[in-house]
């Protein structure tokens, strides 16, 4: 191993900032390259390759709110600032490399102060709003898909490498898929993440119920559903027949969205890019409040390969899913289509391509995965 300063990965600590620090912390760890996390107190809750390594929290906070939350959040942010000077300059980093969430701020800020090679990787189809607070410090943009709202076209720092996944998804990228056919069960996985689940909880049954009985009977339903919902959609289902298995989290998502024929689900970044990764079709509900309106932008981006269905959240209506899902029930091979488009929309070397970024930035050697540095 090359005793090469650390790569410093700054991120929030919600899932979609996380999965691909994740990703990339393990692409380094993979080219013997050693890499330091900094992120605030929520960082605490990770696991994998980044919870090998050290770890530095700072204090931030997200300026949204009553007028005090947002005073609050900046005097936050500002001794986040000093977190992350004072840590950079223990670490030493040779480059740093932030993925978004408030949290990120300030160790992007450091950065620049620092005069330390620096780069962004935004994972969703809008340049989130931490990304744009920083964009100007840094040397690099990878992105996620071909278009990026608030990112420049024309901007030379951008790099298309895709949104890295975990590595459970990545293992099945090769599943196979078989569509549904005539009189065979069909696999149905909804999940919609802890800001999603109640509407679905609410559409999805009633939606389901209004199919044809020779339909419905062929249905074999994973659904994500709230704690307080379990009950009265359990109750839903068993009474019209409907085999579902219901839970507020699944801990094996991966294996359930290659063993699926059709998905129901939100479009946040992840989402999208493991749909893609596994090569399922989806019909996608953006989740209406998300910041920017981002989700939209992520599912639209994905329908435009042919992959989904988007249909918006005014829209989203047991009568208008119930059609969705007996036109493609009935027609396989427009689902096979849709599970061929997103398998090629994935970008399985996405962690890779980023750090051969990173490493750039470094001045190393680019060596391959696995290969010690």
């Amino acid at each position: 191993m090359i005793q090469s300063r650390p790569v410093v990965l700054a991120t929030g600590g919600t899932g979609g900032h996380v999965f691909p620090a994740e990703a990339l912390a393990g692409e380094l760890e993979a080219r013997g390259l050693r890499f330091a996390l900094v992120t605030d107190a929520r960082g605490r809750q990770w696991q994998g390759a980044v919870s090998r390594r050290p770890i530095h929290y700072i204090r931030s906070a997200s300026p949204t709110g009553s007028l005090y939350r947002r005073v609050a959040a900046a005097l936050a942010l500002g001794l986040g600032l000093f977190d992350a000077w004072r840590a950079l300059g223990r670490i030493g980093p040779s480059a740093v490399v932030g993925f978004g969430g408030y949290a990120s701020v300030p160790t992007m800020i450091a950065a620049r102060l620092r005069r330390l090679p620096a780069m962004l990787h935004e994972q969703n189809a809008v340049l989130g709003r931490a990304n744009r607070l920083v964009l100007g410090g840094v040397g690099r943009v990878a992105t996620s898909f071909e278009r990026t709202q608030y990112l420049a076209a024309d901007d030379r720092r951008a790099c298309l490498v895709g949104n890295p996944v975990r590595e459970p998804v990545r293992a099945l990228r090769d599943s196979p898929y078989r569509a549904p056919g005539e009189g065979r069960v069909i696999d149905l996985l909804v999940f919609g993440g802890s800001q999603g689940a109640a509407s679905f909880s609410q559409v999805v049954p009633e939606a389901i119920l209004s199919l044809p009985a020779a339909l419905r009977v062929r249905i074999r339903l994973v659904q994500q559903c709230r704690p307080e919902d379990l009950e009265r959609v359990r109750l839903r289902y068993a009474e019209a027949g409907v085999v579902a298995e219901l839970a507020p989290f699944f801990a094996d998502l991966p294996r359930r969205l290659a063993a699926a024929h059709l998905v129901i689900g939100r479009s946040g970044a992840s989402t999208v890019a493991e749909l893609a990764a596994i090569g399922r079709p989806s019909i996608l509900v953006p989740y209406p409040h998300a910041a920017d309106d981002h989700q939209a932008a992520n599912a639209r981006a994905f329908e435009a390969t042919g992959a989904c269905i988007v249909v918006p959240h005014a829209s989203f209506t047991a009568a208008v899913l119930t059609a969705h899902l007996r036109s493609l029930f009935e027609a396989p091979q427009r689902l096979a289509d849709m599970a061929a488009a997103a398998h090629a929309a994935g970008r399985p070397d996405a962690a890779a391509r980023l750090a051969d970024l990173v490493i750039e930035m470094t001045g190393l050697p680019l060596l391959p995965s696995g290969a010690a540095a």
